[in-house]
C-alpha cells in the first residue's frame, strides 16, 4: 500500500459491525507502522472514531497514536457524529480536551448539558449548538471560542451536486 499519493482512504464501511472496531484497528496499526518508519508531515483523520473506543484496547491504541503523533510529524483530526458518547468513554475525553482545536456542529438538546463541562460552553454557546443549522457551529481554541458558518465552495457543490445524480 502507498501512503504517498495525495490521498488515500481506508473504508470499512461495508464490514459487519461486530467487526468494525478490530478491523479500523488494524488499519489504523498499519498506518502508525507506516508513519514511525518515516518522519514526514502527515494528516490522518480518523472518522467515526467512536467506533474505537468501543473496547479497552482500541481505545488505549488510538490515544496513545494521538499522544505521540506529533512527535512523528502527522497531525491527527478525530471525528464523531455523538460527542456526547464520544467523551464518555475513558479515553474519548481525554482526547477531546487534550485536541488543539474543537469543532461542534448542531447538537441535540440530550446531549447538550454533558458537554457543557468538558468544552466550558456558555448558556448563550448551548442555545446556539441546539439551534443551529447545517454547517453551523462553534470551533474552539483554548478558551477562545468562536461561532462559525461552513459553507461549501462552488467546486464542492458541483462535486457533490455530480454525486447526487448517479
Amino acid at each position: 500500500m502507498d501512503l504517498t499519493s495525495g490521498l488515500t482512504v481506508f473504508s470499512i464501511r461495508d464490514i459487519e459491525d461486530s467487526l468494525k472496531t478490530p478491523a479500523m484497528y488494524n488499519v489504523l496499526n498499519y498506518i502508525w507502522t507506516k508513519v514511525r518508519s518515516k518522519k514526514v508531515n502527515r494528516l490522518l483523520i480518523v472518522d467515526e472514531a467512536w467506533i474505537m473506543l468501543q473496547k479497552e484496547i482500541s481505545a488505549n491504541f488510538l490515544f496513545g497514536l494521538i499522544k505521540r503523533a506529533r512527535k512523528y510529524k502527522l497531525g491527527v483530526t478525530t471525528i464523531s457524529q455523538d460527542v456526547d458518547d464520544f467523551i464518555k468513554s475513558p479515553y474519548g475525553k481525554p482526547i477531546v480536551t487534550n485536541s488543539a482545536l474543537q469543532l461542534l456542529l448542531r447538537q441535540s438538546t440530550a446531549s447538550i448539558q454533558g458537554l457543557e463541562d468538558v468544552f466550558g460552553l456558555s448558556e448563550a454557546e448551548k442555545q446556539k449548538l441546539v439551534a443551529s443549522g447545517i454547517g453551523e457551529g462553534i470551533m474552539m481554541a483554548g478558551n477562545q471560542h468562536v461561532a462559525v458558518k461552513i459553507l461549501a465552495s462552488p467546486f464542492e457543490k458541483d462535486f457533490l451536486d455530480g454525486l447526487n445524480k448517479k
